[in-house]
């Protein structure tokens, strides 16, 4: 019997992954001082036509089946039968013990091509894709999915597939790709997926807040949330679904987390990136996702801070 990447019993919070966010040192921080229940990697492209290699060097540096003692899924995006069955062993071989199939990013190739998102514009390849990788999947196996391409109803329609392929649990963003990220998350489909499979749903999208995520919690009746950009912007959100942090921090408090966070992931990635440069690139795809009207003026000085000594005068403005 396959075991899940969580306990059984107890409702999962898992960190999303997000391409150029969750990356080794990101994942450390929230492990650190949040602990998920899950993480993911950031997806891993599958060559569809390897000179020797299916997965590339740096992304097998980070397969293992955990991370500071919480599970470790690996997501790979890819299509074609033989390459992300190839891919699946390959990860396997690194030591992934939970394998993920992105079949929901939007943007790019993984949108509008076979890959991530694109895969639901190929729904009779998915017949020999999903049992194919089932069966070469010794550990978990499960999807990250849209409600469809461009039919929101789409994901209906392929829960038979994948029960009968014996996938372990499914992660649900309920927009389809061509929406992106516009509109809202419609957790009423997440809800009728719910009703109408057995197999265990995770809730994903616009889960900002605490009061968030209880409502699709309550709403859905979902195995769990997986948290993404708005644990990005509050890494406490975690802390604040388990009653562990207050659920609407106050003005100072909230500004206090902040710098603490943004100080020590500078640390963390300084270990990790190359140069000033490299490092507040990094940082800065963090202060996007934070969209707070109060802190409007110091993140802006953030934004132009042209070196790491600058960002961290600026950061005094949040203090």
């Amino acid at each position: 019997m396959t075991v899940l990447p969580w306990q059984p019993g107890t409702t999962p919070l898992m960190l999303a992954p997000m391409q150029g966010l969750t990356n080794r040192a990101l994942r450390s921080y929230f492990i650190e001082h949040v602990r998920p229940d899950v993480i993911f990697t950031e997806f891993m492209r599958v060559n569809t036509a390897p000179a020797g290699e299916y997965l590339n060097a740096v992304d097998r540096q980070d397969i293992a089946s955990e991370q500071d003692g919480v599970p470790l899924v690996v997501q790979l995006v890819g299509h074609g039968r033989v390459a992300l069955v190839s891919a699946a062993r390959v990860a396997q071989e690194a030591g992934a013990a939970h394998i993920n199939l992105n079949m929901g990013c939007p943007y790019g190739r993984m949108g509008g091509g076979q890959t991530g998102g694109g895969m639901l514009r190929y729904p009779d390849d998915l017949a020999e894709v999903i049992p194919a990788l089932r069966e070469a999947v010794n550990g978990s196996f499960s999807v990250k999915i849209r409600t469809g391409y461009d039919d929101p109803d789409q994901i209906l329609s392929l829960l038979p597939l994948f029960e009968s392929s014996g996938v372990d649990f499914l992660v649900l963003h309920p927009r389809t790709v061509v929406q992106k990220y516009d509109g809202v998350a419609d957790h009423g489909v997440t809800a009728r997926v719910v009703r109408e499979t057995r197999l265990p749903v995770i809730a994903n999208g616009d889960i900002r807040n605490a009061a968030d995520g209880g409502q699709v919690l309550g709403e859905t009746g979902a195995d769990g949330l997986m948290l993404g950009r708005g644990a990005i912007a509050d890494p406490a959100l975690f802390l604040r679904l388990r009653g562990g942090a207050n659920a609407e921090p106050g003005r100072e408090e909230r500004r206090a987390e902040l710098v603490r966070y943004l100080r020590e992931i500078l640390v963390r990635y300084d270990k990790l990136f190359c140069g000033d440069t490299q490092v507040l690139n990094k940082v800065k795809e963090i202060i996007a996702y934070l969209d707070e009207p109060e802190l409007a003026k110091p993140l802006k000085e953030l934004r132009r801070a042209k070196t790491v000594r600058a960002f961290e005068a600026a950061l005094q403005g949040l203090c």
